[in-house]
């Protein structure tokens, strides 16, 4: 108890918490999203040291999507991911977007052919450039 006491009044480095909360699979790939510009505090671009309290607010980009996060619990530790889940809050439109692109994904139209499997064959390119040409 006493550690998270001291927590809550210190607060705790954003890459720590992107990779406690599990946003990241890795610390090291935490700080190099933050340096890239992924992660958004309080609308301004943090330094993978700058610390976070709760209230915060953070935009994180990630291969999953974008997530839109409001900090409800500080930790440096990495956990389960019940515990993960109770140090943020996603904000309802940062849920609605990304249903929205999960969906437009979903329907998007696939151009892949069934028999293909990576590199066309030359006949295959051959059929692709035949049709191309009418």
């Amino acid at each position: 108890m006493a550690r998270q006491e001291t927590l809550a009044h210190s607060g705790v480095r954003v890459d720590k918490w992107l990779w406690a909360a599990r946003f990241y699979k890795t610390r090291s790939l935490a700080t190099d999203a933050v340096e890239a510009g992924h992660v958004h505090l309080n609308g301004q671009r943090p330094k993978p040291a700058r610390e976070i309290k709760a209230g915060d607010l953070l935009r994180v980009h990630t291969e999953h999507g974008e997530f839109e996060v409001k900090v409800t619990g500080l930790s440096d530790k990495r956990g389960p991911a019940e515990a993960a889940r109770a140090l943020y809050e996603e904000t309802p439109e940062s849920i609605e977007k990304r249903e929205r692109v999960a969906e437009a994904d979903r329907l998007a139209p696939r151009f892949e052919h069934p028999q293909v499997k990576g590199r066309p064959t030359k006949k295959f390119r051959r059929q692709m450039n035949q049709f191309e040409r009418g």
